[in-house]
């Protein structure tokens, strides 16, 4: 038996597969139960199965089974409440999907033509960017000046190019129209780690640009959201006894400016609620890189409505492709990435030097080869030591050495997932640490939260570390906007250990240095060009991409297209 002690099964694909023929086999039975004939059974099972995948309908039908269902009483075409919709352009929806869609469309319609563009004034447009260059921030400035009297504005760009610093001058110049004074400014992200990010990078943008600009913006400043950060689950007043927000056209979110970073995590049934919860008046700025994964959930919402703009080449949506990292040489990798070009890839990262390194990891044990010596890294450091002087200080300094690097994998469970990736970590650090086997907290182990707890203030995705006071109890610290916090372990809410990470998890996070897993199986569902980018793009100044050349193509030429019809409801919805 090898280091990594591969000995379990890949439970997610087994169990992923038998909960899919599940309800796949319940929805048909419900179908048949209720009069459905046997094509209308098995298509409802499909929809239900693809919507676990994230698609909102299937593919456009033959003639023939549409045909076959034409005359099924439990199919309409949208204009009536029936449990399925066959759309007129032969898609097959479930009932909800295909109200989501619509009112989406229509809300952002509605938004568009709403919009009265407000005169920027120059003067002003040139203070925000003081000793600013137009070949560089060209495209920031452009934003500030367009959002003025937009009811909907769409901001996206890769990594580095300056989103949150574009976003904080858009609400200083729409609080200084009079939009933010009066109404209000809310900023939230779709994950409470997101949101805490924003948050921070706003008040620390702030403090910087408010050095340099005059003194007659200083109330501006003031109308900043600095302190609170809204998953966007807590902006529309989720409820989990009712299931359902308490948000709405009855009692709409009270804020004049909502900012949603992050917004490629939204998924179809989010927006939705998002859009019915906005007053009228209210500007809607969304934020996202439209090339990173697509949510969890259904849809593709924010790569839909970029698509979308830029084919119409709207005054809505800016794309910020100036990046202001002081080291690009990974730049070239993520726009290989980005187009699938893999001859682009490999040059790319041979340009890179020691900052983009390929392993060709094709099986278990070249597996632990790497993931051996990626564990002697850390175990090198050594052990943290007992905390000292300002603990809080120390143990910033501490979470943030370790935010330096991290193992991304694609998978979750299975040999190449990050459960059996981290249970090996682990015991490596335990030998080498010398920490008894029936020590469940020991210095040094990060973790990861895998529920909000707004009571304690920890959400979903949130790292903490485990350290050692200098009274000798072990505490995990955690960054919050707050500054650093400890909580006894047995205090925390779920959590699971964070050494590796999958990609998704990874999402609205950067690294110094980053390392990403494929699966070997090249015909693996959840390769795609998105998912690549999504992990490589993590890395701020180094990268370790190991892949089999196999998956890494496979990932490489397949664009994640989800099936649906926004995209055209969209663009026939537009001003």
């Amino acid at each position: 038996m090898n280091w990594l002690d591969y000995a379990q099964p890949p439970r997610l694909e087994l169990e992923g597969r038998l909960q899919e023929r599940a309800l796949g086999r319940a929805m048909a039975r419900w179908v048949q139960s209720h009069g459905g004939g046997a094509v209308l059974a098995e298509l409802a099972a499909r929809a239900a199965v693809a919507e676990l995948h994230g698609d909102t309908a299937l593919a456009p039908l033959d003639g023939e089974r549409c045909q076959a269902i034409a005359g099924e009483s439990m199919v309409g075409d949208g204009r009536e409440t029936r449990p399925f919709v066959l759309d007129a352009a032969g898609r097959f929806y479930l009932w909800r999907n295909y109200v989501h869609e619509c009112e989406v469309a229509a809300l952002i319609g509605e938004r568009r033509r709403a919009a009265t563009p407000l005169p920027v004034d120059e003067a002003g447009l040139a203070a925000l960017f003081p000793g600013g260059d137009p070949a560089r921030d060209g495209a920031q400035r452009e934003a500030v000046r367009a959002v003025g009297g937009r009811r909907l504005f769409v901001l996206t760009g890769g990594p580095g190019t300056g989103k949150t610093t574009t976003v904080l001058r858009m609400l200083l110049r729409l609080a200084r129209d009079g939009i933010a004074a009066r109404d209000g400014i809310a900023v939230a992200a779709p994950t409470g780690k997101a949101a805490q990010r924003l948050v921070q990078s706003l008040r620390q943008e702030s403090a910087r640009l408010r050095e340099q600009l005059p003194a007659d913006w200083a109330p501006y400043f003031e109308l900043l959201p600095a302190s609170e950060a809204l998953t966007v689950h807590r902006l529309l007043g989720w409820s989990p006894g009712r299931q359902a927000y308490g948000r709405g056209p009855d009692s709409p979110i009270s804020a004049g400016v909502v900012v949603v970073d992050e917004a490629s995590m939204l998924d179809l049934a989010q927006l939705r609620a998002l859009l019915r919860a906005l007053s009228p008046t209210a500007t809607l700025v969304l934020v996202g890189d439209a090339d990173q994964l697509d949510p969890v959930g259904a849809g593709s919402v924010l790569g839909d409505l970029v698509s979308v703009l830029e084919a119409q080449q709207a005054p809505e949506l800016v794309r910020l492709r100036h990046s202001f990292r002081a080291d690009s040489r990974l730049l070239p990798v993520l726009e290989a990435v980005r187009l699938g070009q893999a001859k682009a890839l490999q040059a790319a990262l041979a340009a890179a030097g020691g900052q983009g390194r390929a392993h060709p990891v094709e099986n278990s044990a070249e597996l632990a080869r790497v993931l051996r010596r990626w564990a002697d890294g850390l175990a090198e450091a050594g052990s943290p030591a007992p905390l000292a002087g300002d603990e809080a200080a120390a143990a910033t300094k501490a979470l943030r050495a370790l935010a330096e690097r991290q193992l991304l994998a694609a998978l979750r469970e299975g040999s190449f997932g990050t459960e059996a990736i981290n249970a090996a970590i682990e015991r490596h650090l335990r030998q080498r640490w010398q920490v008894p086997a029936d020590a469940p907290w020991y210095p040094g182990r990060a973790v990861m939260v895998t529920r909000n707890d707004y009571g304690l203030r920890l959400f979903n995705g949130d790292i903490g570390l485990c350290l050692r006071g200098a009274d000798g109890r072990l505490r995990v610290w955690f960054e919050t906007e707050a500054g650093a916090r400890a909580f006894a372990p047995g205090a925390l809410p779920a959590h699971e250990p964070a050494f590796a990470i999958t990609i998704h998890k990874s999402q609205g996070s950067e690294y110094d240095q980053a390392a990403v897993l494929l699966p070997p199986d090249p015909e693996h569902r959840i390769l795609s060009r998105q998912l690549l980018y999504t992990g490589l793009s993590r890395a701020r100044r180094a990268l370790e991409l190991w892949a089999p050349q196999d998956s890494l193509d496979a990932a490489l030429a397949r664009p994640a297209r989800r099936a649906g019809g926004l995209a055209e409801r969209l663009a026939a919805a537009g001003p």
